[in-house]
């Protein structure tokens, strides 16, 4: 598919579409009567986003661009506002640059590692360095020592050290040197960070050394500034345009594989959240009655650090956030069933509990032709032991306090095409995707009028992110 021509992948395309169309006439009878939100469009908008033309999203690829300004296009042509960098609506001209949030991350690769312990040289494949310096140079006292004995904790020790920031020479026993090559493994990938740059590093030394009378350390990293985009489109309120819900899902996804031949097309993970995206902000722009300001995201980089929420958290005051709904791969029926959707976090603010009050109250409607439909609950994430509360954008949020959680829906200890080339418009549900959609549309109805208002989430209670790696 890679090697076609651009005319013969649009011809591809609208047949795929028609074809699409079809199907999910067939296998949903709610397509024509009673939609809320345009199953066609919602079709659309994911074709173009999970095709092969765009060969993955891949960050700091131009496919990604190109996915960026056709987002920022369907967000010029809904009406959407640009965002201001006080994260109020610009009163300008709402053209498809406007909406693209660019700014530029720092790419950290280690040069060159020398470290010398009592005079001794340490041999390379014992030696491993997280840093954010271009130069690392060392001589005792220079740097915080730690010994990691062979009944310490590893992994906790690095990880208090991480949180810390600042420049650590860190001895580990040899005892474990399984899992020193897995971090030393990691960092020899290099770093993504956004700038400012902090001085830190962690120089890692493989010893059974419990005693250092002098060492002397140094190091060299190439630092590459690299370009990334957010898109944002804002739906400005009618009464409390200070508050604001922001709707949410990452653009990017994994690219190619090595050799080019096969494509990542990211359809469920995360074409469908964005899609999700699209047609909400479509949704209510049509109704135009919002009170509440509404923001519309599409992050960058979610699948290399999460730097496009991680940039956004920065460009507004977090406790105007009154809700993040951040969604993420809803291309596939849930556990509970077609058209049901997850949250992760439901424990940590009363969201879930809001939007499921809207859900029932709507269901209780008997002259609402999509109650029977639509979902009648958002469930509790199935999945603890996954993490999945720290594992999208939505992370970034909550650590300053707002109600920000992930839905989806996907059965994640049972797909096989999580993050493998098989993720295409062939492996989704789509009758069930716009189902969610509508659902969630439902749902935040109530955060959308103003009329609830979510608990905040206890910031001391999220765990926090390295300040080094």
């Amino acid at each position: 598919m890679i090697n076609q021509s651009n005319s013969s992948l649009k011809s591809f395309g609208k047949l795929k579409l028609k074809l699409l169309l079809t199907a999910l006439a067939i296998t949903s009878p709610f397509v024509s009567v009673g939609e809320i939100i345009s199953s066609e469009q919602v079709i659309k908008d994911i074709t173009y986003l999970a095709a092969d033309e765009l060969k993955g999203r891949a960050s700091f690829s131009p496919e990604l661009d190109q996915a960026a300004n056709y987002i920022a296009k369907r967000f010029a042509e809904i009406g959407l506002k640009p965002m201001q960098s006080n994260g109020s609506a610009s009163q300008a001209t709402s053209n498809t640059t406007g909406f693209l949030q660019t700014f530029s991350v720092n790419q950290i690769q280690p040069q060159y590692l020398s470290v010398k312990l009592n005079n001794i040289d340490i041999r390379r494949e014992n030696l491993a360095i997280a840093t954010t310096m271009a130069q690392v140079n060392w001589q005792l006292g220079k740097a915080q020592n730690h010994i990691i004995d062979k009944d310490d904790d590893m992994r906790k020790v690095l990880g208090e050290l991480n949180q810390q920031g600042g420049q650590h020479l860190v001895i580990i026993n040899s005892a474990h040197s399984k899992m020193f090559q897995g971090y030393q493994s990691y960092f020899e990938g290099g770093l993504t960070k956004l700038s400012p740059l902090h001085q830190s590093a962690i120089v890692m030394v493989l010893s059974d050394e419990t005693e250092l009378n002098t060492y002397r350390v140094s190091a060299r990293a190439k630092i590459t500034k690299r370009v990334l985009t957010n898109v944002v489109g804002v739906l400005p309120g009618h009464e409390n345009a200070n508050e604001i819900i922001l709707y949410s899902a990452h653009y990017d996804h994994l690219g190619t594989t090595t050799d080019g031949k096969q494509i990542y097309n990211g359809a469920d993970d995360d074409a469908s959240g964005t899609t999700a995206v699209i047609n909400l902000a479509q949704y209510y722009a049509k109704q135009g009655n919002n009170k509440r300001t509404l923001m519309f995201s599409a992050f960058t980089a979610e699948e290399i650090g999460g730097f496009g929420s991680k940039y956004f958290s920065k460009q507004l005051n977090p406790d105007d956030v009154v809700a993040m709904i951040n969604i993420e791969m809803i291309g596939k029926p849930s556990k509970f069933g077609a058209g049901t959707v997850w949250m992760t976090g439901m424990e940590r603010s009363n969201l879930g509990a809001l939007l499921n009050d809207k859900l029932n109250e709507n269901l209780g409607n008997k002259n609402n032709e999509k109650s029977s439909a639509l979902s009648s609950q958002i469930y509790q994430d199935p999945y603890p032991e996954q993490g999945l509360f720290y594992r999208s954008d939505n992370a970034t949020l909550a650590r300053l306090g707002v109600p920000a959680h992930s839905f989806s829906s996907t059965q994640l200890d049972q797909d096989q095409h999580y993050h493998q080339v098989s993720d295409d418009l062939n492996s989704l549900n789509l009758s069930s995707m716009h189902k969610v959609i509508e659902a969630l549309a439902i749902a935040t109805q109530a955060l959308v009028d103003g009329t609830v208002t979510p608990t905040r989430i206890e910031q001391e209670q999220v765990r926090s992110q390295g300040k080094i790696y």
